[in-house]
């Protein structure tokens, strides 16, 4: 089991609070400790030299992220000014391999021609590529015109109010004796749901 804490400000807060208490509690105390004897005037400053060593780390982390975040400035700022030099470079000395190397640039890669058989074949590829995607030129894409047949144009008006419904008015039922059962069924009444 460690009990030493697993963050540095906790293992800070821990060592302070060990030589505060030994400073309070063992002024002029002796302990043996994992086999070693200490005294109190002993152990203080090795618990201190912890202590020292994690606020250092600290304040080294803390001028670190301050150190990085000058270094982003400045290549925000430099950076362009980097990329146009090497181009001016370039351009004067593009032909001039020994003065590229003394800047630590190399010349850019010259492109080897193409021979004809690759010509040819490039040529080709564009072409079947064109085709396949239906690629035309401007000119061609104005002759490209939609056919459209039988169109019939309804004209678009605003729809009237209806007049306000009558209430349904009740029906009164048949009676029995005056339609026989087999007779057909009656008109159904508006406002009922048939299935």
């Amino acid at each position: 089991m460690s009990t030493t804490p697993k963050t540095k400000a906790a293992t800070l807060a821990l060592v302070q609070a060990l030589i505060a208490g030994t400073q309070k509690h063992f002024p002029s105390g002796s302990f043996t400790l994992g086999g070693t004897s200490y005294t109190a005037a002993s152990l203080v400053p090795i618990l201190q030299g912890l202590a020292n060593a994690i606020n250092a780390v600290n304040a080294a982390q803390a001028n670190a992220k301050d150190t990085v975040a000058t270094m982003q400035g400045s290549e925000a700022t430099v950076g362009p000014i980097i990329g146009s030099y090497k181009r001016f470079i370039h351009a004067s000395f593009s032909s001039v391999t020994q003065t590229l190397a003394d800047f630590g640039l190399t010349p850019p890669k010259v492109r080897a021609p193409l021979t004809v058989e690759q010509k040819a074949a490039a040529k080709a590829k564009s072409e079947a590529t064109r085709l396949a995607r239906g690629t035309t030129s401007k000119k061609k894409k104005l002759a490209v015109t939609g056919n459209v047949t039988g169109v019939t144009v309804t004209p678009v008006t605003a729809p009237t109010a209806a007049p306000p419904a009558s209430p349904a008015t009740p029906v009164t039922p048949a009676s029995p004796s005056a339609q026989p059962a087999s007779a057909t069924p009656s008109a159904p009444v508006p406002g009922s749901a048939t299935k």
